[in-house]
């Protein structure tokens, strides 16, 4: 007679987003009896609400730029041209039914089960799971809570007319007049957006610049030409309260300025989505900010339950949570050391209009962190814009620690930086020096050719 198992699962996963599927499939590979429990949609926040819908708006909106450039070069249209927001959005809506399918084929081929249900901590071992079905339990050696962030509303009057990023894909029609609430990531990126595909937007941030965090002279580049582009930026203020109007809605500033707008977006942070997990329950500790308390091997203060990505402390970046899944899964089922990710030279892009690529420390960072350093910086025209007509311009700049060399920051502003920043991180992810960047040949003529060809420090 076969031994009983003790558990049903080796591995049991809570939330199918990317550490989620990503930490399933490979325990899976290693020989883990793998499950997963998620309740809402295959890809997790990425996939269905973050970064690839936004992606694809932000293409979207692009093209209103490329047809007034097209001009410069030859080229006219028919006439004026329309936007139907219908189609991005339908379109949009297939395109993640297919990546959803994919994430089911994924775990499918791997052999993971996968539970459409609710999940619930019972012990240290026992989850509950709720679903259209009913309830019932399963039980594993070890769970990973991987169920991400949650938009976060602040409560003022009116509040509940506030969209969330949750929600802004899917509008019935597209908003004439639109007002984002938020200074950081989504905020800037669908102030961009909405704006490149025709809105009247309002940008709404109770500091005095936005992107907190990045560095400085990026701030305020981006700050400048987001403005450029229409985008009516208001600092130093917040909404009040937003009263309905008929269809649209009056959003009261503390300026004592009204907007009138169709719709409001409020981009103002992501909670860890800790809600209804059983978490208090069960004494797992958290992290004053709400996150989840791991150490270095992904275990919470209750061990048999591990936590990655958005719920725990680090960058809210889906290749974080990617690379912590490969990292945990080494840990706990192919038996390998811990190898601390160096999160200091995670790269990050900014899909506002134009984008943002940065990798490493910030100038007022490096500055704290090094006795002397050397700053190289280009703000240029890029060589498309001399025919286009546009007044868009590029800011690239590198980070030098004198003493060594090494170049410790790498920041772009201008098109496609994310695309070309990705090249960079590696460079300063090994740790090569600003000798190593003058002696690499440039491609011409490209902007990229700009990182290996700035000789004269700016400052020091």
């Amino acid at each position: 007679m076969a031994e009983k198992l003790e558990y049903e699962f080796d591995l049991l996963v809570i939330g199918a987003g990317s550490g989620g599927v990503r930490a399933a499939r490979m325990a899976a590979a290693a020989g883990a009896r793998v499950a997963v429990a998620e309740d809402r949609y295959l890809g997790g926040t990425c996939v269905n609400v973050g970064c690839v819908p936004k992606k694809l708006y932000s293409y979207a909106a692009h093209f209103h730029d490329s047809f007034d450039d097209a001009a410069g070069f030859g080229w006219s249209l028919p006439g004026p041209a329309t936007f139907d927001w219908s189609v991005l959005r339908d379109n949009k809506t297939s395109e993640i039914k297919r990546l959803n399918s994919i994430y089911q084929r994924m775990l499918n081929e791997a052999g993971v089960t996968l539970f459409n249900a609710r999940a619930t901590l019972k012990d240290a071992h026992t989850v509950c799971l709720t679903s259209a079905e009913g309830d019932t339990q399963v039980t594993a050696q070890k769970i990973l809570l991987a169920t991400g962030g949650w938009p976060w509303v602040p409560d003022f009057p009116g509040s509940e007319y506030a969209l969330t990023s949750n929600q802004i894909f899917d509008l019935e029609t597209f908003p004439e007049r639109f007002l984002v609430l938020g200074g950081g990531y989504i905020a800037v990126e669908f102030a961009s957006i909405f704006n490149g595909l025709g809105s009247e937007t309002h940008l709404i941030y109770r500091g005095d610049l936005l992107l907190k965090g990045f560095d400085e002279e990026v701030r305020a580049f981006t700050r400048d030409e987001m403005s450029k582009k229409g985008v009516n930026l208001h600092f130093n203020t917040n909404v009040e309260r937003i009263e309905p109007n008929g269809s649209a809605f009056n959003v009261h500033l503390t300026s004592g300025d009204i907007l009138e707008v169709d719709a409001v977006l409020a981009a103002t942070g992501r909670n860890a989505n800790t809600q209804g997990l059983g978490l208090e329950m069960l004494g797992i500790h958290l992290e004053n900010d709400g996150k989840v308390l791991v150490n270095e091997h992904y275990e919470t203060s209750l061990p048999s339950i591990l936590a990655l990505g958005d719920l725990t402390k680090g960058p809210e970046l889906t290749p974080v949570a990617l690379a912590e899944a490969m990292q945990l899964v080494d840990i706990h089922f192919n038996k390998a050391a811990p190898r601390p990710l160096d999160y200091s030279t995670i790269p990050t892009a900014v899909f506002c209009h134009p984008n943002i690529g940065t990798v490493g420390l910030s100038e007022e960072a490096a500055r704290k962190a090094f006795a002397n350093i050397r700053v190289y910086r280009a703000d240029f025209k890029a060589m498309k814009h001399t025919l286009s007509g546009s007044q868009e311009r590029t800011l690239m700049k590198l980070i030098v620690d004198d003493a060594t060399d090494v170049v410790v920051g790498a920041h772009m502003v201008g098109d496609e930086a994310g695309e070309l920043i990705q090249g960079i991180a590696i460079a300063v992810r090994a740790g090569l020096t600003k000798q190593d960047f003058d002696r690499t040949i440039g491609i011409h003529p490209t902007g990229a050719e700009e990182f290996v060809t700035m000789r004269t420090p700016t400052r020091s």
